[in-house]
């Protein structure tokens, strides 16, 4: 499972973010200047799965560039935290189009493997422009 290198532009949220988890978040990334885990987002949507705070933190940074992974829900499965509330990618699908949102951390997405970690620099990320989007093995040509 590979990942590759997206404008935080490209991608619809579904779900409300904990803005003081945005904030710790984004100090850790400042400290550690570089970007370690990719955000996951449904291929064809392209709304993101898991991953919503650091979006927030993308955008917050203008960053021109985001580790992705896109992926389907043929090899994702998806439940609710939230006792007693059904969630499917159908009901994911059609929060996405009304341009509404869960509220933070309702969706759940189970990944048949285990998501690779990244070690991006954040420089590179904000050199890159949406149109100089990379996969990530071409990394050391941008580095």
């Amino acid at each position: 499972m590979d990942y590759c290198f997206v404008s935080p532009d490209c991608f619809i949220s579904t779900e409300e973010v904990d803005l003081e988890r945005v904030n710790e978040l984004q100090g850790q990334i400042l400290h550690a200047g570089s970007w370690t885990a990719p955000i996951t987002a449904e291929k064809d949507a392209m709304f993101v799965m898991d991953g919503h705070h650091r979006l927030r933190v993308a955008h917050r940074l203008g960053l021109g560039a985001i580790p992705v992974i896109l992926l389907d829900y043929s090899n994702v499965r998806v439940e609710s935290w939230r006792p007693g509330e059904t969630i499917t990618p159908a009901s994911i699908f059609a929060m996405a189009r009304s341009g509404r949102k869960f509220p933070c951390k309702t969706t759940r997405h189970i990944f048949d493997q285990a998501l690779p970690s990244c070690d991006v620099p954040l420089q590179l990320l904000y050199r890159l422009k949406p149109d100089e989007t990379a996969p990530a093995h071409a990394i050391g040509a941008w580095s």
